[in-house]
């Protein structure tokens, strides 16, 4: 018998007794975890953060303003007045500092790989949420599909019961198989405790999600079937590898930044002062430039540090890159054994558990088997119904994943 038949009834029951709002589909869990998540929502308002930053990033710094008095006497006859020499005067002014163009720009550069840099950090937190509510729904369905499988083979085990109770009473059977029926049911009762605490688990990781409660797995699962060489092709635009080069560009702008620091910057200055009208007022303009020219000790350390900056950011890459391949073909590895045991058990262990089951049945039934023998055989196929199908899941699982982690569903 192919317990399978009996999910239908109870899926749809479970569909019939859940308000519409909370059947969630396996395309609807990945479209809301691209949605509002508070997680995405901080990613995005970092990059806006830095994009703002950016824009301001090569302008001139703040004009200053100065004021004071010069030249003030504070001896002789003259001493503390602000209108008996020449020099004393009540001075306001401005000076503006001007960084030579290639710090500037250098600026620029940092803070526009800085902004890289978040765009990088957010693809790789979608790609997270995408993975952990993709697996999520996985699970939702498969622990639905079990629950069900269990909980009908329990309705027709049960209808045996009593027919054991019968025999007993006759004395043709003997009274310990009543037993042996009980202990078969309760295997099955505690695999179905068991799903349902599965069940609840995935339930409340797509509800971190989707704001419902409740949510039923409605649908086909995604796809078991993969493309390997591709998968394989694209984990150059991997988003950790993005991110890699984004830590590896912000480093290169480190060391251009840290080389304008050997050019000069410049400075001028107007400055008004006010004296005694005698004297007239007067204007004085100056200009100033800094001079780098303790290279050794200031500026050369510090563009070997940026270089080497620069240097581990692509060794880090590299070894990024290593890892990312190696878990690639580790997971890869896993779904393949994951498909190929659950292909062996659907197509070569069922299909004797199926005979064994029909076989005890029809012995029964000829008077050459006990009733115990047939429960025995169909306990036996029900929990290898669920041992495939919780492989099913372990396959699907691993096919989703890869595809949300390396693949065309990532973001």
């Amino acid at each position: 018998m192919d317990w399978r038949i009996g999910w239908v009834p109870f899926s749809a029951l479970l569909a019939a007794q859940t308000a519409q709002a909370q059947s969630v589909g396996y395309e609807d869990a990945l479209a809301a975890a691209r949605g509002e998540q508070p997680v995405l929502e901080a990613g995005a308002l970092r990059v806006q953060s830095r994009r703002q930053a950016a824009e301001a990033a090569d302008e001139l710094p703040d004009p200053r303003v100065r004021g004071g008095i010069m030249n003030l006497p504070v001896t002789g006859s003259a001493a503390f007045e602000l209108d008996r020499q020449l020099p004393t005067q009540v001075a306001i002014g401005v000076e503006q500092e001007i960084p030579n163009l290639a710090r500037r720009r250098a600026r620029f550069g940092v803070a526009s790989s800085e902004v890289r840099l978040a765009e990088a950090r957010l693809g790789m937190a979608e790609r997270e949420v995408l993975a952990d509510a993709g697996t999520a729904w996985v699970r939702l369905h498969y622990a639905q599909a079990r629950l069900d499988l269990a909980r009908a083979a329990l309705v027709e085990l049960r209808a045996f019961v009593p027919v054991a109770n019968s025999a007993v009473a006759s004395g043709s059977a003997r009274p310990a198989e009543s037993l042996a029926i009980r202990r078969e049911l309760l295997g099955i009762e505690d695999a179905a405790t068991s799903i349902e605490a599965e069940r609840e688990t995935a339930q409340a990781q797509i509800s971190r999600y989707m704001p419902i409660e409740n949510p039923v797995a409605l649908g086909a699962p995604p796809s078991v079937a993969l493309d390997p060489e591709q998968l394989r092709f694209e984990l150059t635009s991997n988003p950790e590898l993005l991110l890699a080069d984004a830590e590896s560009r912000r480093a290169e702008a480190g060391i251009d930044l840290a080389r304008a620091e050997k050019r000069p910057d410049f400075g001028v200055s107007v400055t008004y002062g006010r004296r005694n009208p005698d004297f007239g007022d007067a204007v004085s303009v100056m200009g100033s430039i800094t001079l780098p020219i303790f290279t050794d000790r200031r500026q050369n350390p510090r563009i070997a540090a940026a270089e080497a900056d620069a240097a581990a950011a692509l060794a880090d890459r590299e070894d990024r890159l290593r890892a990312l391949r190696a878990r690639f073909e580790a997971d890869l590895a896993s779904w393949r054994s994951a498909a190929r045991q659950w292909e062996r058990a659907r197509d070569e262990l069922l299909p004797l558990a199926r005979d064994r089951a029909d076989l005890e049945t029809a012995s029964f039934a000829a008077g050459r088997a006990d009733l115990v023998d047939v429960i025995a055989a169909k306990a036996a196929l029900v929990l290898l119904e669920l041992e495939i199908l919780e492989r099913e899941q372990a396959a699907v699982e691993a096919a989703a994943t890869l595809r949300l982690t390396y693949g065309e569903d990532r973001p």
